[in-house]
């Protein structure tokens, strides 16, 4: 029997040991050995932290987006640091080491508009300098996109992820909606961490199960039902926004999911029920992370463009096999994926004798996809697999 290299998992943190990001892991580390040698601190305000600099050893040290008094700049650069001084006036930390949350994102909107958010600001920014070709601006926007993957990966290592597509014009109050909300719940609560694009829709209903899965069941139907006074982001996203923190003030500190938006199209908003917010500039980093993380398999429901995109990228490299053994598929509405935009025979063509064979389905009911990934993903494959 053939071997082959191990089903693919995504790195776990970079740099093990040697990240430094919050004041107490600092703290820490300069009382021991009083050594900073090759670490990399990232974003920590270390103004009131100038003994420790001044007499600490910081060769190889690489400081990120770390304020600090010039007399210790002007000491760690002597000790032959490297200092990426924070920016200022940007609405965004390049050097961020954790992922977003629905408040940081949205701070401010329980009494000011949409526009003055984080999120929003961020989004206006983009728009001014995607185009205008400065270097200055696509390197702050690597940085911040490099850093965001890392604490992405950091997150989920070690943790089954389930990811789930599908369309944004999916509207609160739907059948549809409250279908994708159920199937959240059913994942989170069989112990998987679902992932989405992480925006309105589809998307939102699914972290809306995720995070009512620690709840009694009549609680979703409570919430869909607020909810369905606010059906879409537009006209207005502060409306739409509003009504989620309502729902989650009304039940707090609910379950867990990540949800891997993009400014890129920043005109969808991020949406509150994911516990973890990864928002990215670039879009093609973000449709392979979200897949790639993928390794638990992935649902997708009825969509668009973007959903039939999502369906090949997820396929080629269960075509091909470069991420390991096939992850599981599963496609939702037959008469959506056949007829109305006729993915799944397409799909089923190039899986025909192939291992991904194994791992692909086609169920009518949003219902019965928990238990087909769940088939799937025990599913044998060939032994040359």
């Amino acid at each position: 029997m053939a071997t082959h290299p191990p089903a693919h998992r995504p790195p776990g943190p970079r740099g093990r040991g040697r990240e430094i990001d919050t004041l107490a892991e600092f703290d820490a580390v300069v009382a021991r050995p009083g050594s900073l040698a090759g670490q990399r601190i990232q974003s920590i305000d270390l103004t009131d932290r100038t003994f420790a600099l001044l007499t600490a050893i910081t060769t190889g040290a690489v400081f990120l987006g770390c304020p600090m008094q010039p007399e210790a700049a002007a000491k760690v650069r002597a000790d032959g640091a490297l200092v990426f001084p924070p920016v200022p006036e940007l609405p965004f930390d390049p050097y961020r080491a954790r992922l977003y949350t629905p408040e940081e994102l949205f701070e401010g909107i329980a009494h000011a508009d949409y526009e003055e958010t984080p999120d929003a600001r961020a989004y206006a920014w983009f728009g001014r300098t995607k185009a205008d070709g400065d270097i200055f601006s696509s390197m702050l926007r690597s940085l911040h996109d490099d850093a965001v993957s890392d604490a992405l990966d950091e997150l989920l290592d070690g943790q089954r992820v389930v990811g789930v597509m599908g369309g944004h014009a999916m509207g609160r109050g739907t059948k549809a909606y409250a279908g994708a909300a159920r199937l959240g719940r059913t994942l989170a609560r069989s112990g998987l961490t679902v992932a989405t694009g992480g925006g309105p829709g589809a998307m939102e209903a699914a972290h809306l199960g995720a995070y009512l899965a620690p709840f009694r069941d009549e609680v979703l139907a409570e919430a869909l039902a607020l909810l369905s006074q606010t059906p879409s982001f537009l006209p207005s996203v502060t409306d739409w926004a509003r009504a989620a923190f309502a729902v989650r003030a009304l039940w707090p500190h609910g379950g867990d999911s990540v949800g891997i938006p993009t400014w890129f199209y920043g005109h969808e908003p991020p949406n509150p029920f994911a516990g973890h917010i990864a928002k990215y500039f670039a879009n093609a980093t973000r449709e392979d992370g979200l897949l790639a993380r993928s390794t638990a398999g992935v649902v997708f429901l009825p969509g668009a463009a973007g959903t039939v995109q999502e369906v090949f990228d997820n396929a080629t490299p269960n075509y091909y096999g470069s991420r390991g053994a096939p992850t599981p598929m599963v496609l939702v509405n037959r008469a959506h994926w056949t007829a109305r935009l006729p993915a799944w025979p397409l799909l089923e063509s190039l899986a025909a004798g192939r291992p991904m064979a194994a791992r692909i389905a086609l169920v009518e009911s949003i219902d019965e996809a928990p238990d087909a990934l769940e088939r799937l993903a025990r599913a044998p494959l060939p032994p040359d697999a």
